[in-house]
């Protein structure tokens, strides 16, 4: 059985156009021997046996390394990434561009990987022994977090990469404990070597002294000319552990990421950790209940390889004529109906929305296409929700939760572009804890949901601990960045002569918005942030309301702190009355707390000189006219209602905060 049980995890390959998180490993299983008795009834396929002219050879378990690239935005993860595929022959130089693993227009255009990807790449070791390497590709941005730890759950080891110039920033920090508490073994890599800038010296200290990894075999590397790649492929073969051979349990799979493809339904996109699937085999969604026949699985390699059977240990796709996202959940366990495991795969936390706003198509009649690339859009995108959404002002629209800004943004973004819709966006909440006055609590993500102040008892919303690494000399203007958006401060740690960590609890409706960029611009881009949810804290809330012609602008109700209320109302009246046209009657602008209103705005009409024509005589006669004037302007008032120009709901989100 010894044999046996090196041999059943057989290959390793990643479908390339899967939005995997990263790669399986492979088990291989040794060729039919006449001394192993259950050997027939395994699976075919065996270590050698190979798929797709070549592109995807199984090897036994002991060869199979899975491992990820973590770094901070910017610090050459995808460049690193290109030259592993290049070097392994993955990709041949004629088919390389640049972020191969970038496959968005998007990411390519913005410099930033969103969505994580996966390729399997074969490597001959020094000594020609022939090793599975499944290389999953993480994203930096502080929004996209959860596809990091993703792809952390589905490797044994990472490569930190870190640039030898600007040396270890937040996101570096908080990408590396997520790491160590999955047990991964981690290989740091000095990147960007070759830069005038580079102080190789100074960030090993770094990486010492504030991580505490041991440096004595730190990869130094330029993956932007290709140095010291031979060295990085082999410390992942030695340093990096295989996967465990659990091929003898029965099967759990872990789903990680879907996307939909139109003529098969729902591709999920897994992990193998126990056990074998095969196609064929009928599966069971543990959490749905929800049986279904495999009808293809495959791997990356990087692009789509078919296969006969996935290990454990390994990562690939199946197609199984699903057709709802409903029925395949991110985070469900997949096992065999015939022979079911006993649990599911434990630790597996769905992704929570940070951010919400109001999506509404500038045509009603686009209301149902924006439903259905809504719907698609989130078998690719496990963070993102989205509920029916009814506005006075805008109409039928929907309610979409996003991990942050930048998400946002490209949520938008991918509508507009792949689907030809035209959007209007409201300006972005976060979810608040309410309580009314009957102690009922409620979850708010919107501000027309909060409850009148008389119903109420009390408002609560989340906080963070904000992490912002930055050089000593802008320390005192992030200080107070972060007390002028309420933060509290809590501690300063000095990484190193020149490098401090500020650290602040701050509510999250602060960061959302513009937080990250105003850092950005106060340290000369320098600086860099993290945070994470530290629950709820009961502030003095209260719901801005906007009222145009006296009619309430749900779309651009807020909620905010009361001392901002003031400062907030002013700064949207003026907007507004700069952005909505004259009307033929006066309009006013009001910014109300309840029923009072703390700011106002008027956009004087229109006036017709219905005087002109009177030369002279009696002062009664333009009197008349005047009068009869003011009382069809009144009827007009009473009778017209004011079209908000697109440009208006935007002005919550442009609204200048310092």
């Amino acid at each position: 059985m010894a044999l046996l049980a090196t041999a059943n995890c057989a290959h390793s390959a990643l479908p390339r156009n899967l939005t995997t998180k990263r790669t399986a490993p492979q088990v291989c299983r040794a060729a039919p021997a006449p001394t192993v008795p259950n050997e027939g009834a395994l699976p075919a396929g065996g270590p050698g046996a190979k798929y797709a002219a070549g592109q995807c050879t199984k090897v036994p378990v002991k060869n199979i390394r899975n491992f990820s690239i973590i770094a901070h935005i910017d610090h050459g993860k995808s460049t690193l990434a290109d030259q592993l595929l290049l070097k392994t022959n993955t990709v041949a130089a004629r088919d390389m561009v640049e972020q191969f693993m970038d496959s968005n227009d998007i990411e390519r255009e913005r410099g930033i990987t969103i969505k994580l990807n996966s390729a399997r790449m074969r490597y001959t070791d020094s000594k020609g022994e022939l090793y599975a390497l499944n290389l999953i590709d993480t994203p930096g941005h502080v929004d996209f977090a959860y596809e990091v730890s993703r792809s952390l759950a589905a490797c044994e080891g990472a490569l930190l990469v870190v640039d030898a110039s600007q040396g270890v920033e937040a996101q570096t920090l908080a990408n590396v404990w997520l790491a160590l508490e999955n047990d991964l073994e981690v290989i740091p890599v000095l990147n960007k070597i070759d830069l005038p800038g580079a102080d190789p010296e100074r960030v090993i200290s770094e990486i010492e002294d504030i991580i505490g990894l041991d440096c004595t075999n730190i990869l130094k590397v330029s993956a932007k000319v290709g140095l010291g790649i031979d060295e990085v492929l082999e410390a992942i073969v030695k340093r990096v552990p295989p996967p465990k051979n659990t091929v003898d349990k029965p099967l759990r799979a872990l789903i990680y990421d879907s996307y939909y493809d139109a003529y098969r339904g729902v591709i999920c996109q897994f992990r193998v950790v126990d056990g074998s699937v095969s196609k064929g085999d009928r599966i069971l969604m543990m959490n749905t209940g929800k049986e279904h026949i495999v009808d293809e699985i495959g791997v990356l390699a990087p692009n789509k390889v078919t296969v006969d059977t996935l290990y454990c240990g390994e990562v690939g796709y199946m197609a199984a004529q699903i057709k709802s996202v409903k029925d395949a959940r991110v985070g469900d366990t997949i096992t065999l109906s015939k022979n079911q495991a006993q649990e599911p795969l434990p630790g597996y936390v769905e992704v929570q929305p940070m951010v919400y706003c109001g999506l509404f198509p500038t045509d009603s009649n686009q209301y149902q296409d924006l439903r259905e690339a809504l719907d698609k859009l989130q078998l690719n995108d496990a963070a993102l929700r989205f509920e029916p959404e009814i506005s006075t002002a805008m109409g039928f629209g929907f309610r979409c939760g996003f991990l942050g800004l930048l998400h946002m943004e490209i949520v938008q973004e991918r509508l507009e572009r792949e689907y030809d819709l035209q959007l209007i966006t409201t300006a972005p909440t976060v979810i608040y804890q309410c309580v009314t006055a009957d102690g009922q609590e409620l979850m708010v993500n919107s501000p027309a949901d909060l409850p009148d102040p008389v119903k109420r008892r009390s408002i609560s919303e989340p906080y963070v601990r904000l992490e912002m690494v930055t050089p000593t000399d802008y320390v005192g203007n992030l200080i107070e960045l972060a007390t002028s958006r309420r933060g509290e401060y809590k501690e300063m740690r000095y990484l190193t002569e020149n490098r401090t960590t500020l650290v602040f609890d701050i509510p999250l409706a602060e960061v959302v918005t513009d937080y990250f960029d105003v850092l950005k611009s106060k340290s000369k881009g320098y600086a860099s942030m993290e945070y994470q949810m530290i629950g709820f804290r009961e502030n003095d809330l209260v719901k801005l309301e906007i009222k145009i012609n006296g009619e309430p602008a749900d779309a651009l109700s807020v909620i905010t702190h009361r001392d901002n209320s003031y400062k907030l109302g002013k700064q949207l009246v003026s907007k507004l009355k700069e952005l909505i046209p004259r009307q033929m009657f006066k309009v006013p602008i009001q910014a109300c707390i309840g029923v009072k209103v703390i700011a106002s705005e008027q956009i004087a009409p229109y006036r017709k000189d219905v005087t002109a024509k009177c030369y002279g005589g009696d002062i009664s006669r333009k009197k008349k006219l005047l009068s009869k004037q003011a009382e069809g302007k009144k009827r007009m008032k009473a009778l017209g209602r004011v079209e908000v120009p697109q440009e208006a709901f935007m002005a919550v989100l442009n609204l200048d905060n310092d």
